[in-house]
C-alpha cells in the first residue's frame, strides 16, 4: 500500500514535470527548442509544438491510474526518440533555457534519460503483472 502511494506520488511530480515542459519549453519557448532538433528531421518547430502536446497528454495519462502503465511505456519509448535531440544538443554545445552549460552538463543531461525512463517505469507500475479485471 505505501509503495502504491509512492509510486503514485512520483507519477503526479512526473506529470507535473512534463506539463511545466511541455508548455513552458515546447509553447513558450518553440524557436529556442527548435533549434536541438537535430537538422535531418524536417519542420522542427511543428515537431517541438506536437511534442509538447505529447508532454501534456503524457502528465495526464501518469495522473489517471487506469492510463498509467501504458502512459507510462509509450513515454519511455517517446524519451528514446527524443533522445537524438538531446545528444545533437550536447555535440554542439547549445544552450538549455538561454544559459551556457558545459560539455559535462549536457552529457550529463543526455545520460540522466536512462534513469528517468526506469523511475518512469517503475512508477508507472511497468514491472508489475498487470491488473485483469473480473467479467461477467
Amino acid at each position: 500500500m505505501l509503495k502504491s502511494r509512492i509510486k503514485s506520488v512520483f507519477c503526479w511530480v512526473l506529470a507535473l514535470f512534463f506539463l511545466a515542459a511541455g508548455i513552458l519549453l515546447h509553447f513558450m519557448a518553440t524557436d529556442e527548442v527548435a533549434q536541438i532538433v537535430p537538422p535531418f528531421l524536417p519542420f522542427p518547430k511543428l515537431i517541438v509544438i506536437v511534442t509538447g502536446v505529447l508532454e501534456i497528454l503524457f502528465s495526464i495519462g501518469l495522473i489517471w491510474p487506469k492510463w498509467r502503465r501504458l502512459t507510462g511505456i509509450v513515454l519511455s519509448l517517446y524519451l528514446l526518440a527524443v533522445l537524438p535531440a538531446n545528444i545533437h544538443m550536447a555535440l554542439e554545445g547549445m544552450p538549455l533555457g538561454g544559459q551556457d552549460l558545459t560539455a559535462f552538463q549536457l552529457w550529463f543531461r543526455v545520460a540522466l534519460q536512462f534513469p528517468l525512463i526506469a523511475l518512469i517505469l517503475w512508477a508507472s507500475g511497468f514491472w508489475e503483472k498487470p491488473k485483469i479485471s473480473g467479467g461477467a
